[in-house]
């Protein structure tokens, strides 16, 4: 992404691309996988989902650069994520959309925490993804996602405008930037998925747990007040919460229907 900007700013500008910038095209796909150390290209056979990090004794086996346990971490996590989603949503195509949903929440959280950015080319996708879900979910009689179509795009809508007159409400009274753009996007993701009934608890629960997070790391001197905490984390989280418990924790807040 950062590449791509300052492709397009040098491009504005009809200034010179720098060498590292006219290098092939990076995502997902490729280049292969490689060392951040020594850049060796990493084969299939060592990049096993926590099964290689433990082989390679968290090392790199060209250059022995320390391997970060945050891999081995996320990846036995997201596993374990997964095999909850299996015993609560059973086999089937409702199982494959939660795990979707539930991958893309992981790999955008771990990107806010790391750059503070939620990637377009991950919200995006997530969103049309949810509306088709839904619109096929609905048709076989699904009950895992938003209750109808409208639902769902009317989430879509409410959980990107809710956010987006939120900022520049922010902006408007203190000249900040509470949020960015990606947070508007995640959140009308998530709308898209659960409905917009789920909206509320969603950002009440992603809401209280970053302002109590917050304060206590500016308590214990680790985050200065004027830094800003990424919220896609925390939107995330409580998106997970949702797809596990929403509808329970619903009717636990608001009573039993009728």
């Amino acid at each position: 992404m950062e590449r791509e900007w300052r492709a397009q700013a040098q491009a504005l500008l009809a200034v010179e691309p720098a060498p590292q910038d006219a290098a092939p095209a990076m995502n997902l796909v490729h280049p292969r996988s490689a060392c951040p150390a020594c850049g060796a290209t990493i084969p299939a056979w060592r990049n096993i989902p926590v099964l290689s990090w433990i082989l390679l004794r968290g090392r790199c086996a060209d250059c022995s650069a320390p391997i970060s346990a945050r891999y081995p971490l996320v990846e036995a996590g997201t596993a374990l994520l997964s095999a909850l989603l299996a015993l609560r949503f059973g086999l089937g195509p409702e199982l494959a959309g939660a795990l979707l949903l539930a991958w893309s929440l992981v790999a955008l959280a771990i990107i806010d925490l790391d750059h503070q950015l939620l990637p377009d080319s991950i919200t995006l996708p997530l969103t049309w993804a949810g509306l088709l879900f839904v619109l096929a979910g609905r048709s076989a009689g699904s009950q895992v996602f938003a209750a109808a179509l409208p639902d769902a795009v009317i989430g879509a809508v409410a959980g990107y405008m809710s956010l987006w007159l939120v900022y520049h409400g922010f902006r408007l009274l203190t000249g900040k930037e509470g949020m960015g753009y990606g947070d508007f996007k995640l959140f009308a993701a998530l709308g898209a998925w659960l409905g917009w009934q789920m909206l509320p608890l969603v950002i009440l629960l992603s809401a209280a747990t970053g302002a109590v997070l917050g304060i206590a790391l500016i308590a214990a001197g680790r985050q200065r007040r004027e830094v800003p905490m990424p919220f896609g984390p925390f939107l995330a989280a409580a998106g997970l919460v949702a797809l596990f418990i929403g509808p329970e924790l619903m009717s636990a807040w608001l009573g039993p229907p009728g």
